[in-house]
């Protein structure tokens, strides 16, 4: 995944959400005129069952946030990593301590053996001035992902994540349970994951469209995101003031 492939990703991903909120609202405006009926079938669509396809919604956008940081993240490390053309010191502070992580596995319990192996792995790959490769970032994830999480992520990897006010003030805004759109999104994911809410409460009294409000908020919030990162890459701001082509941005 790298800079130009991001954007792309994300709109292919966003038209599933956009497609299933259409199928969502379809059913709602059905409703009104009571149950809904499969064509040809006399099968009604409960109210319950309506309530279980609302809630998956909630999951469908989680998997959205943490799909686009994933890929995010991974663009960068594929930049440092780019034909062999930046050594390690060429890396800002931030990505190199990724870095020597990643290689050195610092954060890895291991026996004392296996701990030498990797800092004489890492030693070599700094004597012998050999180019980065190909490396992991711990992105985490596990359901952690909220605005706040990905702002926290950008600040690791010395990528500014930067919003408009009116997308900064739509995401923090209360949208349910005093949470903003990305807070509740994560909130009612791990609820339905980890068991401790239903398919059917997590939707209670929840209408088509606030559930296409928050996929709206989500959205313009994920697009800032990826704008930040791509112009992190593409400004080469993951390598150190003095070693970008061009000087990097300002």
């Amino acid at each position: 995944m790298n800079a130009a492939d991001l954007l792309s990703f994300f709109e292919e991903r966003f038209e599933e959400v956009d497609a299933y909120v259409d199928l969502l609202q379809e059913l709602e405006k059905a409703a009104q005129d009571g149950a809904p009926r499969l064509h040809a079938t006399r099968y009604k669509i409960s109210a319950t069952q309506q309530r279980i396809l609302y809630s998956s919604l909630y999951l469908q956008l989680y998997n959205l946030v943490e799909a686009t940081v994933s890929r995010c993240v991974e663009a960068i490390t594929q930049a440092a990593a780019h034909a062999g053309q930046w050594r390690p010191h060429q890396l800002n502070e931030e990505l190199q301590r990724e870095w020597v992580r990643s290689i050195a596995r610092t954060h890895t319990d291991m026996s004392p053996e296996h701990r030498l192996k990797y800092a004489m792995q890492l030693s070599d790959h700094i004597v012998q001035q050999l180019p980065v490769a190909q490396f992991n970032v711990e992105a985490g994830g596990g359901g952690n992902w909220d605005d706040e999480a990905i702002f926290a992520m950008g600040k690791r990897l010395g990528c500014v994540i930067s919003i408009t006010a009116e997308t900064r003030r739509v995401v923090k805004a209360n949208m349910r349970d005093d949470l903003g759109p990305l807070k509740l999104v994560k909130d009612r994911r791990n609820g339905l994951a980890h068991g401790s809410i239903s398919f059917v409460d997590c939707a209670d009294g929840v209408a088509v469209e606030e559930l296409r409000r928050m996929a709206a908020s989500v959205e313009s919030y994920l697009r800032e995101v990826i704008d930040c990162f791509i112009r992190y890459i593409e400004s080469h701001n993951f390598l150190r003031p003095d070693c970008r082509p061009n000087g990097g941005a300002p």
